[in-house]
């Protein structure tokens, strides 16, 4: 995907803006205008409002990055507001700058969620292109012209929930206004324990971005002082997470994500809408949920997308077609790369993870499908991305193969499911069913098997920056922790029965689980302990008990994180009986650390200080840490 470019400096005409506070107009606030990037924050200019709190500022626009800005009051001197003005190019959304802006406690929250993992008491700051996509983002919350909500939270239903807690924590904000005793009360409810209060409103509200379990009865109970946002919440959230349902032409019963280079969400689809019928289409959606590249895409041989999805170091993506047991190739920019009924090559049946390694291989689960015999299945790897040179692994192991990731050695990790598609339509949770992981080397032998009591079902797995294997288990709703050489380290058993389908890790390690019973997001500590919580070990679940969940969600069996540290699922079905397939792909605004994307092939947190900011694929390690080596069976 080519980006836009300008030249240097532009200069798109004077900012023109007004601040308000709790519905009001602030008069003398101090107003300053910033550009963040990579290199880090420079001011543009600065202004002071009139009686009618109203500013302009010149300047000269700068070529990449973002353009915020923020204001100050002078008589509160806690309250401070921001919004994003504009997003430069580098990112994976076009060029845009607006020339009016009504700064508000909206705004402010927008800027804060969207840019939670770009801000810092430096101000706003980062790598390409998760800053700028985040920067977008933030247009897709409030309008920085309007000071309204966006048309993206407004124009669906689903997003009823986020509107209202906007309007919340616009009206918590807005206490800051005036109220000295209810301002400080609100800087120190939205403070980690520990920690020294929040100096602002600013701060305060990026605390609650970045742990949005802080005090949601209190707060709550606070924001009722104010009525200046409606409609707000009428009970106590158990998180404060701002969360929107992105929904698009034939996006219907979405199985898995995959983020480009650029940030553009990649979705396979089960369903045709409101059918039980295989989808032709595979869609794609820009860092803000617009389709791009023609979207939704047809050909190559896709029938029926499923929870496989890979990107290879050429940008191309590889997709599984489930009901047309093949492989489905298409370019960065969306043009169908495989014939009309696609690869079959080395046997494929029911394929479903797919992963590329370090050299280009590209590995397949040959899951055989969720009705299958026992015992069936196999891996397919295409090597170089040559479908005409397939190598069909076996192994006694192997029982419904269903996701394949790739270690920092070449080695693949695959999840043996052991699961039909009747036991999903279950009510009741069935007895043990068993599972396993099976390890194998990059000569596509098989290293070792993988069992243990706790793989019931085993489906999702992703691996953390360590090569720790964290699994998700259907049927016991625990996550299953693999040490790189095969040793069980910890079962970490969920609070709430969520049937658990698949999980990713983030930048600091911490692991994020999709469910698909109980239509939630779990966060687990992962091994980096000092990402989260104090006391918290690793398997320590730092979400509500029931998991993060919000109106928008359903039932779920994809979790992904992008660049701007968006956390982002797919509603697989809306019903589970009768089966019925969901809608649209959720993002939970600015949740989790920043991983680079494709992950390359594990994840990596974008650096500002590097000499590049994602890491290229590197060929596998050469020190394998020692497993019980065995030949296929």
């Amino acid at each position: 995907m080519s980006t836009p470019t300008a030249s240097p400096d532009a200069l798109p005409g004077p900012l023109h803006g007004m601040v308000n506070g709790a519905g009001q107009p602030l008069r003398g606030a101090q107003v300053t205008l910033f550009a963040g990037s990579r290199s880090g924050v420079r001011e543009l200019g600065r202004a002071t409002t009139d009686a009618s709190g109203s500013f302009t500022i010149t300047y000269a626009q700068p070529a990449d990055g973002v353009v915020y800005v923020e204001a100050a009051s002078t008589t509160a001197r806690r309250f401070r507001l921001r919004s994003v003005v504009g997003v430069g190019v580098g990112g994976g959304v076009p060029q845009r700058t607006v020339n009016t802006v009504r700064i508000n406690e909206l705004t402010t929250i927008a800027t804060a969620y969207a840019l939670a993992q770009f801000s810092d008491q430096r101000g706003i700051t980062g790598p390409s292109p998760g800053l700028q996509n985040a920067a977008a983002t933030a247009f897709t919350l409030a309008d920085p012209v309007t000071g309204k909500p966006a048309a993206a939270v407004t124009a669906d239903s689903a997003n009823s929930q986020t509107l209202a807690t906007l309007d919340t924590l616009a009206n918590l904000i807005s206490l800051c206004t005036a109220d000295a005793p209810r301002c400080d009360q609100l800087l120190r409810l939205a403070t980690p324990p520990g920690n020294a209060a929040a100096a602002d409103t600013v701060q305060a509200i990026g605390n609650l971005a970045h742990s949005p379990t802080l005090s949601p009865a209190d707060l709550y109970a606070l924001a009722r002082e104010a009525n200046v946002f409606t409609p707000a919440l009428t009970a106590p959230p158990t998180a404060w997470i701002l969360a929107l349902r992105h929904t698009a032409s034939d996006l219907y019963a979405p199985g898995r994500i995959a983020f480009d280079a650029h940030g553009n969400a990649w979705a396979t689809n089960n369903w045709l809408p409101g059918t039980r019928n295989p989808n032709p289409f595979v869609t794609v959606q820009n860092p803000t949920g617009i389709p791009t590249f023609g979207s939704p895409i047809s050909g190559g041989g896709m029938k029926g997308g499923a929870w496989g999805i890979a990107i290879d170091r050429d940008g191309s993506v590889w997709i599984p077609s489930y009901g047309g047991n093949a492989m489905s190739k298409y370019s960065a920019t969306g043009a169908v790369l495989s014939p009309p009924t696609g690869w079959k090559n080395g046997g494929l049946n029911h394929p479903q993870g797919t992963a590329v390694d370090q050299r280009g291989n590209v590995w397949i689960a040959n899951s055989y499908g969720l009705k299958g015999k026992p015992g069936q299945g196999s891996v397919v790897v295409y090597p170089h991305g040559d479908p005409s040179k397939a190598i069909t692994i076996t192994d006694s192991s192997f029982n419904h193969p269903f996701a394949v990731q790739i270690d920092a050695y070449g080695r693949a990790w695959v999840t043996n499911s052991h699961l039909s598609f009747t036991e999903i339509t279950e009510s009741k949770r069935p007895g043990k069913v068993g599972g396993s992981v099976t390890v194998i080397g990059p000569d596509f032998k098989p290293v070792t098997s993988i069992n243990d009591g706790s793989l019931q079902a085993p489906v999702g797995l992703a691996l953390d920056s360590k090569g720790n294997a964290w699994v998700a288990n259907f049927f016991s709703s625990a996550i299953t922790q693999i040490q790189p050489n095969g040793t069980v380290a910890g079962v970490h058993q969920l609070p709430r029965t969520v049937f658990p389908w698949s999980v990713a890790v983030d930048g600091t390690d911490r692991v994020w689980v999709a469910g698909f019973g109980a239509s939630s997001v779990s966060l687990l500590c992962g091994v980096n302990t000092a990402a989260c919580t104090a006391g918290a070990s690793a398997g320590t679940v730092l979400s509500p008990g029931a998991g993060f969940q919000n109106k928008a969600i359903q039932h779920l069996t994809a979790v992904q994180i992008d660049a701007s540290g968006n956390v982002w699922v797919a509603n697989n079905w809306s019903k589970i009986i009768p089966p019925t397939g969901g809608e649209g792909l959720v993002e939970l605004i600015g949740l989790a650390t920043p991983v680079c994307t494709p992950l390359t092939p594990l994840p990596v947190r974008p650096s500002a200080t590097t000499p590049t900011v994602c890491p290229t694929a590197k060929r596998e390690g050469t020190s394998i840490p020692h497993q019980e080596q065995r030949s296929p069976r």
